[in-house]
């Protein structure tokens, strides 16, 4: 048995996840729809795992960084998605990266790989990314519906029982 198959026998197989969705106009209860958060949580459940908290949230330090921090408890992943791009509202990644334990430069770069074929050069301007908060996994996504999906099926939810079982995730 290979290194990586021989770590994802020791994975859990279910995981609780909190999602937020990262946009000021939704949060300020515009009646838009939140497709992006129904995709992520549709994908979540039809792979077996929970969600435990969805919630849309301003683009906002403050909030951001709150939301991780009460979802820290109740989570072993934490995804959000918006606010990772380069206009000056997005501020996702300046709200997230200074309190990661660790990064994981991969999921960025594979995701922006993966992206290019679908939406080409304009895939450089994702600033998604990957990193781990008290033992939890967190993954910064952009807020469309097709890149939410396409982050979550060829890339978190094939790795993320594996990469919460080398976190160390505490929670049980």
């Amino acid at each position: 048995m290979s290194v990586p198959a021989e770590h994802k026998k020791h994975a859990p197989k279910k995981l609780s996840f909190s999602v937020f969705i990262v946009s000021t106009s939704r949060s300020k209860g515009t009646g838009k729809e939140d497709i992006t958060g129904e995709t992520i949580e549709g994908k979540l459940k039809e792979a077996g795992h929970s969600v435990v908290r969805r919630e849309v949230i301003p683009d906002d330090v403050h909030e951001i960084r709150s939301a991780l921090i009460r979802s820290a408890g109740d989570s072993d992943v934490i995804i959000f998605s918006g606010g990772t791009g380069v206009h000056p509202e997005d501020v996702t990644p300046e709200a997230l990266l200074p309190m990661l334990d660790k990064e994981i430069p991969g999921f960025g770069e594979l995701f922006r790989f993966l992206s290019y074929s679908t939406v080409g050069s304009s895939a450089m301007a994702s600033r998604a990314f990957a990193g781990v908060y008290r033992g939890r996994l967190v993954f910064a996504l952009p807020g469309s519906p097709d890149a939410a999906e396409l982050a979550l099926t060829e890339l978190i939810l094939p790795e993320a029982s594996h990469l919460v079982w080398l976190a160390g995730s505490t929670r049980k």
